[in-house]
C-alpha cells in the first residue's frame, strides 16, 4: 500500500495514479551511476596493471578507496530509487494529490472543486517518450500546483477533468430538494378523498363521526344565519323530525334540540 492509499477519507478512492517519467530518476542519479561506472572502471584497470612498484600497503588503500567509492554509489542510487517510487500524482474522485517522501512523507492536494483548469506543457521530445509538465490551476487561478515531466500527461489530465465532471453531478443531485413522501391512492373512507398517507392518517372515532355527521345533517337543514329566510310549515316539520331523530341517537342533547326547535318555529 503507498502513502496515498493511507490519505483516503470515507467513500473516497482512487481514480487514476501516474509518477514522474524514468527520464528524472535518471537525471537525479547521472552523478550516482557515473561514480559506479568509475569505480567499476578503475578496478578493472587496477587489476591489469603491472604490481611491479606498488606496495602492499598502497594497494591496500587504493582498493579500499575504490571500493568507497562502489558502495557509496549503490546507497545513493538506492535511495534515489526509493525517493523517485514514492513520488505519485494520485486523482480520487474527490480530489488531486501529489504525495512523496521515503522516511519524511509529505503531500499536497487540491479539491475537484476548486480546480479551474489545466496547462499542459508538451515539448517534441516530451510526445516522443510521453512525458509533460503540467501547471493545474487552482482557486481563481491563484493557487497552481505544478506537476514536472510527468508521466501520460495527455491522459492524467483528461483522468481529472473527468473525475472534476462526475464530482460536479454528484454535488448537483445531493443539493435537490428531497421527494415528497408517496401517498396512498385508497381514498378515505370518511372523506372520501384520496391520496392520504395511510401510516398518517389518525381515523376518527364512531362518536366523532357521529357528531360530524350530525353537524352536516344539521347544516343541510337549517338555513344559512348569515341570510335568514322564512320557512313554510312542511320544511319546518321535516327539519324538526330530523333533529328530533339525532337527539334520540344521541348526535345531539336536548338542550340543542331545543333551541333549534325554537329557531326554527320563530322563521314560520
Amino acid at each position: 500500500m503507498s502513502f496515498a492509499d493511507t490519505l483516503l477519507t470515507s467513500g473516497e478512492r482512487i481514480v487514476h495514479r501516474e509518477k514522474q517519467h524514468w527520464f528524472v530518476f535518471v537525471w537525479g542519479a547521472r552523478f550516482t551511476i557515473l561514480a559506479i561506472v568509475i569505480a567499476i572502471i578503475l578496478t578493472f584497470v587496477w587489476n591489469g596493471l603491472s604490481t611491479e612498484g606498488i606496495s602492499g600497503g598502497a594497494r591496500f588503500v587504493i582498493g579500499w578507496v575504490v571500493l568507497a567509492i562502489f558502495l557509496a554509489g549503490l546507497v545513493v542510487l538506492a535511495w534515489t530509487t526509493l525517493h523517485y517510487i514514492s513520488q505519485e500524482y494520485v486523482i480520487t474522485n474527490r480530489r488531486v494529490m501529489q504525495v512523496g517522501g521515503v522516511l519524511n512523507k509529505h503531500s499536497a492536494d487540491s479539491s475537484l472543486e476548486k480546480i479551474n483548469d489545466a496547462v499542459l506543457t508538451q515539448s517534441i521530445f516530451g510526445r516522443m517518450f510521453n512525458f509533460g509538465d503540467l501547471d493545474v490551476l487552482t482557486a481563481a487561478d491563484i493557487g497552481i500546483d505544478k506537476f514536472r515531466m510527468i508521466r501520460g500527461p495527455i491522459d492524467f489530465k483528461k483522468a481529472m477533468l473527468e473525475a472534476k465532471h462526475e464530482f460536479e453531478v454528484d454535488m448537483e443531485r445531493q443539493s435537490w430538494p428531497p421527494s415528497p413522501p408517496l401517498k396512498s391512492s385508497a381514498p378515505d373512507p370518511f372523506t372520501g378523498s384520496g391520496g392520504t398517507d395511510p401510516a398518517t392518517t389518525v381515523s376518527p372515532t364512531p362518536g366523532a363521526a357521529a357528531s360530524s355527521a350530525a353537524v352536516s345533517a344539521a347544516a343541510a337543514a337549517t338555513p344559512a344565519a348569515a341570510a335568514p329566510r322564512e320557512l313554510s310549515a312542511d320544511e319546518v316539520t321535516r327539519t324538526l323530525a330530523s333533529l328530533a331523530d339525532l337527539r334520540d341517537r344521541g348526535a345531539i342533547t336536548a338542550d340543542d334540540y331545543e333551541q333549534k326547535k325554537a329557531d326554527l318555529l320563530g322563521r314560520l
